[in-house]
């Protein structure tokens, strides 16, 4: 767990910062500059690039997470052939789906012209995302394998935002038009593709050797096996928490503007996933290690600690959250109206997403990975009618209910195989002190009288949520890493007034 804690803490803060940047952006920088509708397109291109991107890898980045430490240990890096064959499955799915894109480009503005416009005149900007974040995934399975998921991190959340920053800016002051923001938009990934390709051609690793060897055609039958499972789930997770989006931006009332007021209630509930992303980042190697020579002690420990972790972390944050989401609605305005129940669902949803730990990494990487498949198809199978029925039903609040149901049951499938089949069961008592620490921290920091002003209410209620939550944890000893982090700011804290 010492690697997967160092590199984990390090991930922690580089998403940290690319999250705050990309708040700013949202929150401030979008709201104030685009229109609702131009936020909501933004939204669309990012959310089709990334789908689209996951669906051209074709199954080549579980195999990447799965049978590098077989490379590894067999082949030298000149001689290692996975680099070359993964980057030609990838380019043949890019170009299958531009050929499927622009056989169904009646059907986008079939769907959309009605509720959508302007997403059917700048659809084509889906294309060159798309590309470029496909690089940026290939570049990172390779990253995580060579124990560099820090650094992939930091390139995947802190450049694209400060690009988008910089380009709103030139918008704003009228340096560049709307049609210029949008395609530079488009290539957000791009910078971020180059930089990791360099960092990685320089540990003198990562080769690109095009004569295929015996070890990949010995393993070729399990890989494609492999690869076309793990694909098939990730490829429908992502398309099922994602068709909130698309099916907003075509069925809902207000199309693109509702699609603006999801995207901020979900970028908001999005911040509790910083943890989740540097504990999968770091962990995915080590379990398939652990795997690799049956350490199940060690597959244990990681999904009890990553419990743990996650739990305090998505509680804290949750719970911020709540006790400001009132001036959260005050400073976005009108426009966003109904915001509010919309974070509550979906935080809470995420919420039972992080109390399970790291489930999804430690199935994808064992022996029983079809459990993977199955247990996303089920989740794809509920989620997809659910959305399509409550969005039609409820507007914009049906895709939050939706949300919460299909997380629900696909959490509570991945635990039970867990359970039932390695007797793994990450839970203690002291996760249900965590959630009852909480839930009273919460409660008075909601129930606090409200300031006027709308940044020291929530620096109010934010503090008084952390003086009553955080003590207790520490001292109850609920998680070794997360008493670590605090002991760490105190210090750094009682050294600035000491020096001062």
């Amino acid at each position: 767990m010492g690697i997967i804690q160092k590199q984990s803490i390090r991930s922690t803060i580089s998403i940290s910062i690319g999250f705050a940047i990309g708040a700013f952006n949202l929150l401030v920088l979008q709201t104030h500059i685009l229109t609702t509708e131009q936020l909501g397109l933004t939204r669309l291109i990012s959310e089709l690039g990334i789908t689209l991107a996951t669906l051209c890898t074709l199954g080549s980045m579980p195999v990447v997470n799965k049978f590098f430490p077989f490379y590894k240990d067999h082949l030298s890096p000149e001689k290692n052939d996975l680099p070359f064959v993964t980057i030609m499955v990838c380019f043949s799915g890019f170009i299958i789906m531009c050929i499927g894109g622009y056989a169904l480009r009646g059907v986008i503005i079939q769907k959309f012209s009605a509720r959508s416009p302007l997403f059917v005149q700048y659809s084509w900007l889906i294309y060159p995302f798309c590309l470029f974040y496909l690089l940026y995934l290939w570049l990172e399975g390779f990253g995580w394998s060579f124990k560099k998921g820090a650094t992939s991190n930091l390139l995947r959340e802190l450049v694209p935002r400060l690009l988008f920053t910089l380009s709103i800016i030139l918008l704003a002051v009228r340096v560049i038009n709307l049609i210029q923001f949008l395609v530079l938009f488009s290539l957000s990934y791009l910078l971020p593709a180059a930089i990791l390709f360099i960092i990685l051609r320089k540990t003198g690793e990562f080769n690109f050797n095009t004569t295929i060897s015996k070890l990949t055609t010995r393993l070729k039958s399990k890989m494609i096996n492999f690869g076309l499972f793990i694909f098939g789930a990730q490829f429908l997770n992502l398309l099922s928490r994602n068709a909130d989006t698309f099916i907003i931006s075509s069925k809902a009332e207000r199309g693109l503007t509702d699609t603006a007021v999801f995207t901020i209630a979900l970028y908001v509930v999005t911040l509790m996933d910083i943890p989740q992303r540097s504990i999968t980042a770091i962990s995915i190697p080590v379990l398939a290690e652990s795997w690799k020579n049956k350490n199940m002690k060690n597959i244990s420990n990681i999904y009890t600690k990553s419990v743990a972790n996650l739990l305090i972390i998505g509680l804290s944050m949750f719970c911020v959250v709540l006790v400001n989401v009132h001036n959260l609605a005050i400073f976005l305005g009108k426009d966003y109206k109904g915001i509010e129940l919309v974070i509550f669902f979906l935080g809470l949803s995420k919420l039972i997403d992080l109390g399970t730990g790291a489930n999804a990494q430690i199935i994808s990487t064992s022996n029983y990975w079809k459990v993977d498949f199955t247990t996303t198809v089920i989740f794809t199978i509920i989620a997809l009618p659910l959305n399509y029925i409550l969005i039609a039903h409820y507007g914009l609040i049906g895709a939050a209910y939706a949300t919460l149901i299909a997380i629900c049951f696909y959490n509570a499938m991945r635990f039970g195989f867990l359970w039932i089949k390695f007797g793994l069961q990450p839970y203690t008592w002291k996760d249900v002190l965590a959630v009852v620490y909480a839930a009273m921290a919460g409660a008075v920091s909601y129930y606090i009288p409200r300031i006027s002003n709308i940044y020291a209410d929530s620096a109010l209620r934010t503090l008084v949520f952390c003086v009553l939550f955080f003590p207790p944890v520490y001292f109850t000893g609920i998680s070794a890493e997360v008493n670590q982090l605090i002991k760490k700011y105190v210090l750094l804290i009682k050294g600035i007034i000491f020096r001062r």
